[in-house]
């Protein structure tokens, strides 16, 4: 079965694994900072925080912004749902913005007429999180210019988006945002196992971000209350969580970290290779804007309704009989029960619910090859075909 996603695990990982298996630290120990240093000077941020995935790098993201009961948080229903429940973690509410027709990034026209309308109504977001969905930035630059018009934070999800480029640099640089988050699960670009990261150049925010990872406690003397007992002494200062990655998820990041490069580099030939494959198929495929340069976590294609009368489903089906099996991200969020249960319905978000009803992941993974590539393609040409 060639499935959408699958790591790529040599056998330098293996040993920078087992390096740390022989050694005396498996939980929080130096390889730790060694990945977040490494990370951040690949993205040109000046902090990163390793955790324990990106739901939790979401969490103490919107915990170190200060976000809370009252509170309102704003991000595209295209994104997993944790996008969005961060926010309810912190007590806050939740809305969201329609996504472009071509991108399927937020929109920034929407983000603008909803901050407008917002404005008036008095309600507008703490933070908004735009998400870069299969590793294509979103319009950041446009996004700050808002961000300092309305007074929101920028919460960038690049959970998709580990080696992307925008505007000559890279994603993580938080160039544009406040913060930015980072997934490493198996199938995206670089895996630690499970694993994510919080990205900064706020000083202040790092300082949060590295507490509310590890239960609030710290054992810096100038954040504490008094003077301390003793050399063991450690006080909590507030309310914080175990968050934290262990030294032998953290040593796989650093070694995978060392072909992140190749691996942008194969995925971005798997894409164009794509483009041109389909082509000439009823088929709408990924639009890129000439600021960015995705790192291509996923590839998305859109069925066109006018010429394909067989169901999603039954393309889903057929291509799984063959071997091949797609996926589909995302499913609108707004759409979810819980989100209707706190008043969402279908209509909200026109182009996001027509988006789900067209669209469709392929297998990309940097060990997929050619071969396999013009095979998914050729069982996909047979289905569109004979329909």
């Amino acid at each position: 079965m060639i499935y959408y996603g699958k790591q790529d695990v040599n056998e330098s990982d293996i040993q920078a694994v087992e390096d740390v298996l022989r050694s005396d630290f498996l939980t929080q120990g130096p390889a730790i900072e060694r990945f977040e240093n490494k990370v951040a000077a690949y993205c040109g941020a000046k902090y990163a925080v390793a955790v324990t995935n990106a739901t939790s790098a979401l969490h103490i993201a919107c915990l170190a912004a200060g976000l809370g009961e009252g509170d309102l948080l704003w991000t595209s229903p295209i994104t997993f749902v944790a996008s969005a429940n961060c926010a309810r973690y912190c007590g806050a509410d939740v809305d969201f913005v329609d996504i472009d027709e071509k991108t399927y990034n937020m929109s920034v026209p929407a983000l603008e007429e909803k901050l407008q309308q917002a404005k008036q109504k008095g309600r507008l977001p703490k933070i908004v999180v735009p998400v870069h969905l299969a590793g294509q930035s979103c319009d950041m630059r446009a996004m700050r210019q808002l961000a300092e018009e309305y007074g929101f934070i920028l919460l960038e999800d690049a959970s998709h988006a580990v080696g992307a480029d925008y505007l000559d640099a890279k994603v993580g640089s938080c160039r544009f945002s406040d913060m930015t988050v980072f997934s490493f699960h198996p199938v995206k670009i670089i895996t630690t196992g499970e694993g994510g990261m919080v990205l900064t150049n706020n000083k202040e925010l790092y300082e949060k971000l590295a507490l509310y990872r590890s239960h609030g406690i710290t054992r810096d003397p100038d954040k504490m209350t008094h003077a301390a007992d003793g050399a063991w002494y450690y006080q909590q200062i507030f309310l914080g969580y175990n968050y934290r990655m262990t030294d032998i998820q953290a040593a796989l990041g650093c070694s995978q970290m060392d072909r992140l490069d190749d691996f942008v580099e194969r995925r971005r030939t798997l894409a164009r290779h794509y483009d041109a494959l389909l082509k000439d198929l009823p088929l709408v495929t990924p639009y890129v804007m000439d600021e960015t340069n995705p790192s291509w976590h996923i590839y998305i294609a859109r069925l066109d309704g006018r010429q394909i009368k067989k169901s999603k489903q039954q393309i889903f089906v057929e291509m799984k009989e063959r071997g091949i099996a797609l996926n589909l991200h995302y499913i609108p969020v707004h759409r979810q029960p819980y989100y209707e249960n706190l008043g969402f319905r279908q209509g909200d978000f026109p182009h996001s619910e027509k988006y789900y009803e067209e669209a469709f992941t392929l297998p990309l993974y940097c060990s997929l090859t050619d071969a396999e590539q013009e095979q998914i393609v050729n069982c996909l040409q047979e289905i569109l075909r004979n329909h």
